[in-house]
C-alpha cells in the first residue's frame, strides 16, 4: 500500500522552483526599477 501512494516528484518540484524563481526575480527587478524612479528627483515637474 505504501509502494502505491510514493510520488516522483524530482521533475514537478524542479520545475516548480523553476517558476517560483523566475516570478521572484521578476518581482524584484519590477520594484527595484520602481524604486529608482522614485527616488530620483523630478525635475521636470517644478
Amino acid at each position: 500500500m505504501n509502494e502505491s501512494t510514493d510520488i516522483n516528484t524530482g521533475l514537478a518540484g524542479s520545475l516548480v522552483m523553476i517558476v517560483l524563481t523566475i516570478a521572484f526575480v521578476v518581482l524584484l527587478v519590477s520594484f527595484y526599477r520602481r524604486y529608482k524612479r522614485a527616488s530620483e528627483p523630478d525635475n521636470d515637474q517644478e
